[in-house]
């Protein structure tokens, strides 16, 4: 036989379907990133519209230090001037009451004229750029220029006061000593010659030389150029608008919405408990994905496959039979247990049915077990015949045709023959309510029905209820070994799918694989919920024994016209509707 449980962990060298598969994992999340998409359309729209009055004008400003020689290599213009401080200085509010006195704007217009300047410094420069938006060109041009114009006028007068304060201190120095010198000098006209005069004059000489020192510093003072800097690009109005435009915010909003969705869906992505994809599925349990069952386009739920309503889902259950038939560990055996992780059970009975009508149309004697003895539904759901084949498994005592065992314990003897239509036929072992679940699962009848698998060519199906929810299926897993997990990946937890696997091999069993499926109609995202849940047995006294359950109805589809040669030929189940498990 051929091996087909194979590792579930990806190659380490498929990079790209693993990137394909993350991004169709993203795409998942469709309003997420639809939700960005429209918020960045928003905001695109209102960049295009609070940016269409909006113009810039630019004026540039080259700052100068004061210096005598200008042409001097070895003056630093950066070591002079802080272009830090003079930015700020640019900023203040004494700069925009000069600009407001030239441009007559009031009080009220202040903070408005204000506002609306930038001043910035390229980098590696001395240029200090002004930039003003306004409502209208001109207006930005004219206003630009005039706060160019009043910080070189406030830099010019500050150069000046400096300057001028630094000569005031100067004379002030001076004139004292030039005071004392001039007297000095009329005593010596007036002494003899002699040693007092000599010293008299050795005195003036210093005084005159400090004087002399005092006179050179004001004159470089003097001399040197104030210029506060020059304006090398006055500002122009401007020709366009500065906003990108309403089509350019439209497509930048679109890129920026669709960075958020996909970020957004990414996050998502992350915290989500529910298995991302196949891969996720056969990670967590261990075993691979034998199917994923499409969509039923009929709307009814059917329990076995139709073949003209939806042929794609039949084909399905008999490629998932294929490879189960081909798995060296249930050809061995041939006992299968199918189960689903919680909630609901109704998918998990359609693929133990289909795949009992699968292995029949194969020529195998297939025997289906419902050892769901809490919510028993398939032998109201199905079309079936008392009686069966008589080497099967039947209580001592009971009645040959089936009837019921007089103990009313399951499994009571009663068999039943489902007609799967061209498909062929399989045995029923119907489920009944049990006063005590456990011991009947774990009787010997029960462990000589599923025996029933080591007759040649034959096979059996046993159905049990979520794995999650009771332990009925894990008093099962030691006599079948086999496990086919059904579940919808949306609906179950990557967290539960471990479990599962942890509880069967625990038992003694092996997970053969998982058939995924599509949210049944009304079935709630998260956590698998049955809408519908299932009324505990009643309680009854010994003496009346468990009431029998209350058949739910099904109706069979009308058979329609059949082609021969039409390609439908190999789908033959017959379409039986069923009702919420």
């Amino acid at each position: 036989m051929i091996e087909t449980n194979r590792p579930a962990a990806a190659p380490a060298d498929d990079e790209p379907d693993l990137l394909r598969d993350q991004f169709r994992q993203l795409l998942r999340y469709r309003r997420l990133i639809g939700a960005g998409i429209g918020i960045g359309l928003l905001g695109g729209v209102y960049l295009g519209i609070s940016t269409a009055d909006t113009y810039v004008a630019t004026a540039d400003v080259v700052l100068r230090a004061p210096t005598d020689d200008p042409f001097n290599p070895s003056l630093a213009p950066d070591k002079a001037i802080n272009i830090g401080s003079e930015r700020q200085v640019a900023l203040s509010s004494s700069i925009a009451n000069e600009a407001a006195k030239k441009l007559g704007v009031s009080a009220s217009g202040f903070a408005a004229l204000r506002s609306g300047l930038q001043v910035t410094n390229p980098p590696q420069t001395m240029v200090l750029r002004f930039t003003y938006t306004a409502s209208s060109p001109k207006e930005a041009a004219k206003r630009a220029n005039a706060m160019t114009e009043a910080y070189l006028l406030k830099r010019q007068e500050s150069l000046d006061a400096t300057r001028d304060k630094m000569v005031k201190g100067y004379k002030e120095q001076r004139d004292p000593i030039a005071k004392q010198l001039d007297e000095l000098s009329k005593e010596i006209a007036r002494m003899p010659a002699g040693a007092g005069r000599d010293a008299a004059g050795s005195s003036k000489t210093d005084l005159q030389s400090e004087v002399g020192g005092y006179n050179t510093k004001i004159t470089k003072l003097e001399a040197l150029d104030m210029t506060p800097g020059r304006v090398t690009s006055a500002a122009t109005a401007p020709p366009a608008a500065d906003g990108p435009g309403i089509l350019m915010s439209l497509a930048l909003g679109a890129a920026v919405g669709l960075a958020l969705g996909l970020l957004a869906a990414w996050v998502r992505l992350v915290f989500d408990p529910a298995p991302r994809s196949e891969g996720d599925v056969a990670r967590a349990l261990r075993a691979p994905v034998l199917g994923y069952l499409p969509r039923d386009r009929t709307g009814g739920g059917p329990l076995l496959a139709a073949g003209e309503a939806d042929p794609r889902l039949a084909e399905e259950y008999r490629s998932v039979a294929f490879r189960l038939a081909y798995d060296s560990r249930f050809a061995d055996r041939r006992r299968l247990l199918v189960v689903a992780p919680r909630g609901s059970s109704e998918t998990a009975a359609a693929v133990a049915v289909n795949l009992a009508a699968s292995f029949a149309e194969t020529g195998k004697d297939v025997l289906l077990i419902e050892a769901d003895l809490r919510t028993p539904v398939l032998a109201s759901q199905l079309p079936t015949d008392a009686g069966g084949r008589p080497r099967w498994s039947q209580t001592p005592g009971s009645p040959k045709g089936g009837g019921r065992h007089s103990d009313s314990e399951w499994p009571d003897g009663r068999q039943l023959v489902v007609d799967a239509g061209e498909s062929g036929s399989f045995d029923l072992i119907p489920g009944e309510r049990a006063r005590n679940v456990p011991r009947a699962l774990t009787s010997p009848r029960a462990t000589r029905l599923i025996s029933e698998a080591d007759s040649p060519n034959a096979t059996v199906v046993v159905l049990a209820p979520p794995v999650l929810s009771y332990a009925d299926a894990l008093a099962l897993v030691d006599r079948v070994d086999g496990v086919l997990v059904v579940c919808n990946p949306r609906g179950v937890h990557r967290t539960d799918l471990s479990r599962i696997r942890e509880l069967i091999s625990g038992a003694g069993g092996t997970v053969l694989g998982a058939v995924l499926h599509a949210p049944l109609p009304g079935e709630k995202r998260g956590r698998g919920k049955d809408k519908n849940p299932a009324p505990a047995p009643a309680a009854s006294s010994p003496a009346s024994g468990p009431q029998p359950p209350q058949p739910i109805p099904y109706e069979v589809a009308e058979p329609e016209q059949h082609i021969p040669g039409d390609g439908t030929d190999t789908v033959a189940l017959r379409t039986v509707r069923m009702g919420r498990r």
